[in-house]
Order: C-alpha cells, then structure tokens, then sequence
C-alpha cells in the first residue's frame, strides 16, 4: 500500500508525546489509510477529467489525501467517506484550475485552424494539452454507476476527445456534469457539494449538456467496441503500414475527413491528403519504426519506437491514440516529444528497444 502520510508529518512539530498519544496518532493515520485508500483510483479519474492532465491528476489526488487527512480528525461520518473524499478532491481542482496561469488543456484541433505547413519542431514554451490516461489506472474502477442520473458510461466519459471538449466548460459546469452525468450524483448532492442551490446545479448542467450537444449532435460520443475483429484487423494493419513504411498503406486506413493532430505541436492537419503529405514529408527523417500495443482512454493505443540509421538504437518517439468508426480511423492523436518520454514513463513503457523486442 502506497504510504498516505509523508513521513515529516506523521507526528506534531511542537510539544513532546506520551506514548498513549503516539499510539493514538498511528492508530488514526493506519485507520485513515485502511479506509480512503480504496477510493484512489477513482479519485484520480475525477481529477483527471476535471483537468485533462495525467500528472496534474496525480498531483491534485494526493493533494486531495493530504487535506482529507489533515481533517480526518473532524470528520463525522454524516455522509459517506467517498462523498467527502470527492468533495475535497472536485474543490482541489476547482482551486487549481483558477490558480492556472494559462488557459485550459485542450487538443490543437480546439485552438487553431487546421494547416498544410509543416511544423519547425518548435512547441510553444506556454502550451499546455491534453494528456493521455493508462487504461491500467481504469482497472477495479466501474464501467457503470447504477443510478439514473448517469448520462455518460465511464467508457464514454474517459475517452480521449470527451476529455477535450468537457475542458472548454467553466470549471462550475464542467465540476456539474462529471458529478450528475457521469458518476450519478443527484442534484441535491452536487449542491451540497459544490455549494449553492439545485438550481443553479440544475442551470449549470442544461448548459453543459448543451455545448456537449454541439460537439455530439445524437446526445453521447460513439465508443467503438475493441473486440471487433474488423477493428482488430484494421489494427494489425496500421502496425504493419507503418513497420513497413507503406505510406499510402497508412493514409487508406483513414477515414477521408480524418483529422490528425500532435501535441505538443499546435499544427494538426484534416483529410486524408493532408495528413498523407504531412507523414511523407516526417517519414523521410526515420530509417525504421517499430509499435508496441498498449491502451489509454479506452482506445486503441501504441507506443512507437524509431530509430535514424541501422546502428542506432530504437527511441521512444510517440504515443499513439486511435479513434475508429465502422472500419476507418476517424481520428489519430500522436503525443510526440518533448512530453513522449514522460507519457512513456507513465504508461509503464520503456524509453528504448532492443532488437530482441518484438510487437505483440
């Protein structure tokens, strides 16, 4: 178990302690651990989609777990731990996200025009995007909440574009919606939580819902199902297109309105013969690639590796986000340097291949 307590805190700074008051002391911080811990993983969702970034996600929920501990003495058990581990958690957002310097994390294709200039290798230093989150942090987290207030399943909610487009609400009605639509709180619950009354809980949901509705004119984003063997085969096909260099292999496996985006680049690029024109003019800096499987956002997901020359060793380059529709990728998101490295430490991948490893 992951230590709650960091270690210069586990005892007062000031006045000396009978050995009753010690054992007092590490009986509460073990009763603490015992009881939040569970809600770890789920908490770290939360805080991800409030903020649409993997290490601020991490950072906000052990903040969260600090405060819950600091007031743990006073808590009265009047509503349910994992309520009020939330409650410390959507606050812990909220202030972050005003203390931010810049604007919300987004997705290139949300802030700029699509371009057919290709990029001088130079992210801006102020960028911030949307990161990527490890399916492996989703697992012993329910798929579903069963209450009727829930709009979105967990599969739809964690999605990569879902995560983007929710960042373009104010935090109030992005806090709003991930409560009610998504983890099924009633209104009554979000008020309290949030402070204020159900109807401004409730005003501030109807205008969520609505600039979701214009991103998702049919109510809800479409989830492609990972185990349909035409996907599955459509897959094995992108890795090989790319093993292999076949460039006009790639580009058919687009849809023709498919949009491609990199961050931390701002330039993205829409249809497939920009796309196509962008990948032959990157594709002649690399002698070879290689992909590995792994998964994010309940999406299709690889980790690629390339290397400039026969010698040199296989590096890890990006990390690939596929969005398929019917038997086409719609969209492709490729986390690319300088940020790849720290997505690939992350996701549990390694920073360099061997000409032993081999794709799954």
């Amino acid at each position: 178990m992951q230590t709650l307590i960091p270690e210069s805190m586990s005892t007062p700074v000031s006045g000396p302690q009978t050995s009753n008051e010690k054992h007092g002391m590490t009986h509460a911080n073990q009763t603490f651990e015992q009881l939040a811990e569970p809600f770890r993983r789920e908490l770290r969702l939360h805080c991800y989609r409030m903020l649409g970034s993997l290490h601020e996600a991490e950072d906000l929920v052990q903040e969260t777990y600090l405060r819950a501990w600091r007031n743990f003495a006073s808590f009265e058990g009047r509503a349910p731990l994992r309520a009020w581990l939330y409650r410390i958690a959507t606050h812990a957002c909220l202030d972050a996200i005003a203390s931010r310097k810049h604007g919300p994390r987004l997705l290139p294709d949300q802030k700029v025009p699509a371009t057919n200039q290709m990029p001088d290798g130079k992210p801006p230093a102020e960028a911030s995007w949307i990161e990527p989150y490890p399916d492996a942090y989703l697992e012993g987290i329910a798929d579903d909440a069963p209450s009727p207030e829930v709009r979105y399943s967990s599969r739809e909610a964690v999605q990569l574009a879902f995560v983007a487009v929710i960042q373009q609400l104010p935090p109030r009605q992005r806090a709003t919606l991930l409560l009610c639509d998504v983890l099924g709180w009633s209104t009554l619950e979000a008020a309290a939580l949030l402070g204020g009354t159900t109807a401004s809980v409730n005003s501030a949901r109807q205008r969520a819902r609505e600039t979701l509705a214009r991103r998702y004119p049919d109510g809800r984003p479409p989830v492609a199902s990972a185990s349909n063997p035409g996907q599955q085969a459509l897959l094995a096909r992108y890795v090989r297109t790319w093993e292999e260099r076949d460039l006009d292999g790639f580009v058919a496996l687009l849809r023709e309105e498919a949009v491609y985006t990199m961050p931390p680049q701002p330039q993205w690029y829409a249809g497939r013969d920009s796309i196509h024109r962008f990948f032959d003019w990157a594709w002649k800096h690399y002698l070879d690639f290689r992909l590995l499987p792994t998964a994010a956002n309940r999406q299709p997901a690889f980790a690629l590796y390339s290397r400039r020359s026969a010698d040199a060793a296989w590096e890890a380059h990006s990390l690939h986000l596929l969005t398929l529709e019917q038997d086409a990728i719609a969209s492709l998101t490729l986390f690319v340097k300088p940020t790849a490295p720290d997505l690939f430490k992350a996701f549990g991948l390694p920073l360099a291949l061997t000409d032993t490893d081999r794709t799954a």
